[in-house]
């Protein structure tokens, strides 16, 4: 085989196992990103609950009763 020929071959496949390796890191980043964001979806929903609840308490408050230092 050619030498220029088999350089080429050598260089395509030094590429090829590159961009692989590069598409296996960017998997495992992205799965990670995806974890992260189900994660915080979560604890945005939670606050989002406690925000309501918190509003709701405050617009209808249990009884007219004065607090107790009075």
């Amino acid at each position: 085989m050619d030498p220029a020929l088999q350089q080429r071959l050598a260089d395509l496949e030094s590429r090829l196992a590159h961009h692989e390796r590069m598409a296996e890191e960017m998997s495992e980043v992205l799965f990670a990103q995806g974890r992260i964001i189900d994660r915080l979806t979560a604890q945005i929903r939670r606050m989002g609950d406690r925000l309501e609840a918190t509003e709701y308490a405050i617009a209808s408050p249990q009884d007219d009763r004065p607090p107790p230092h009075y």
